[in-house]
């Protein structure tokens, strides 16, 4: 059995790789080491909980004394600056060393900093931590306008709370439609619509050039000439990967830490999982997908061989009065066929991507029960049988199959 296993990050990528290491291996020793002041917490529960009691104890993964039960030596407030592979060593940031044999990088992401000038100002802020909502929190019951740089997930999550609680809002995107990657031309100007209808403002292929304001954020200049007044902006323009860790380090290292099918990296006794593992050449950055490469890592961590299989990433929206996903390949260009209905006046939309007879991805916007369906249906590579069939025939016969 490994002697000692140290775990650096706290989200749930860790969580869960603990949880499954402790269903194999009792006896070693398992260092959780994060860097935030917190106990291990639901990331995705922030946005929705600006304007709730944002405490630290009705957020967590797991409850305090879960750690004691499942024998885990927590440290948080604590920053690991520093890895030695030939010595299996960690080095702290107040100078302490910590040995370990078995090594997890969870480090997760960070969201992208923008390259726009007056970024840094007051009253501009992202959403990634529970430091971060809480900044919000405070900065929110002074703002009367806000606008939202980003037209992603994150950000408008962030612009229905904010509506609902009375706050104008101004969406900006620099792309041309809302939710670029996860959506289509028709789905993304279907969503626009949605949201325009409830008084918020979007503005697609918009970028912003300053933000403006002496100390104090009173606005964003738009094309050089053009500025829109605010009290509050919150930017939510992708993530990148907090590997820094192993930047002076022998792991490989990408756009994130390189790993294989057990999450192992290419030093042998260092794994890495959730948003700051890339495999196959990708990075999810998915609830889901960290979940499942946690198991992974902590499976093969404690000797019980494990591959990861890549899971269907699947992106929800539940706002705006309308319940949306979107999952798998939703190229057309990868498709040989796809089947659409759209009903704008009952706000349904449903597309479905097939390939080679059998469902690669898929849209759906009014329809939240069909999700599972269709996520086994590319999971399982189920064939359709008849080539001419409709979208719901289609949804119909995956009921019966499943």
């Amino acid at each position: 059995m490994t002697k000692r296993i140290v775990i650096v990050g706290s989200g749930i990528a860790a969580i869960t790789a603990i949880k499954f290491i402790r269903e194999i291996d009792l006896s070693s020793e398992i260092y959780l080491i994060g860097q935030e002041k917190f106990y291990p917490y639901n990331r995705i529960r922030l946005s929705k909980g600006i304007f709730d009691e944002l405490e630290e104890n009705k957020i967590l993964l797991k409850k305090k004394e879960w750690y004691e039960e499942n024998k885990v030596e927590i440290f948080i407030n604590t920053k690991v600056v520093n890895i030695d592979t030939d010595n299996l060593e960690l080095l702290l940031g107040d100078g302490i060393k910590v040995k370990y044999d078995k090594l997890l990088i969870a480090t997760g992401s960070s969201n992208n900093t923008p390259s726009i000038d007056g970024i840094d100002k007051d009253g501009v802020y992202t959403l990634r931590g529970l430091n971060d909502a809480l900044n919000i929190k405070n900065g929110i019951n002074e703002s009367k306008t806000v606008i939202v740089i980003g037209g992603g997930i994150q950000g408008l999550e962030m612009a229905w709370i904010l509506h609902q609680h009375g706050i104008k809002v101004i969406i900006v995107e620099l792309l041309s439609r809302l939710m670029p990657r996860q959506l289509d031309d028709e789905a993304s100007q279907i969503l626009k619509s949605i949201i325009e209808g409830y008084g918020v403002e979007i503005l697609t292929n918009t970028g912003v050039k300053a933000i403006t304001g002496n100390h104090k954020v009173e606005g964003i200049l738009v094309d050089d000439k053009v500025e829109l007044k605010c009290d509050m902006v919150i930017h939510s323009t992708g993530i990148r990967p907090n590997k820094e860790l192993v930047a002076n380090t022998k792991v490989d290292s990408r756009r994130g830490i390189v790993v294989n099918d057990e999450m192992q990296t290419n030093i042998k006794n260092i794994y890495a999982a959730g948003d700051i593992a890339e495999f196959d050449n990708q990075i999810i950055g998915l609830w889901n997908i960290a979940i499942e490469q946690g198991k992974v890592a902590g499976y093969n961590i404690a000797g019980k061989e494990t591959i990861y299989e890549k899971i269907t990433p699947v992106t929800t929206l539940n706002a705006f009065g309308i319940s949306l996903f979107s999952m798998g390949c939703i190229d057309e260009v990868e498709s040989t066929k796809v089947l659409m209905v759209e009903d704008v006046n009952s706000k349904i939309y449903k597309k479905i991507f097939i390939k080679n007879n059998k469902v690669i991805g898929a849209i759906v916007i009014g329809d939240m029960k069909r999700s599972p369906l269709l996520k086994s249906a590319i999971e399982k590579g189920i064939p359709l049988g008849d080539a001419d069939i409709s979208v719901d025939e289609l949804l119909e016969r995956l009921k019966k199959n499943k």
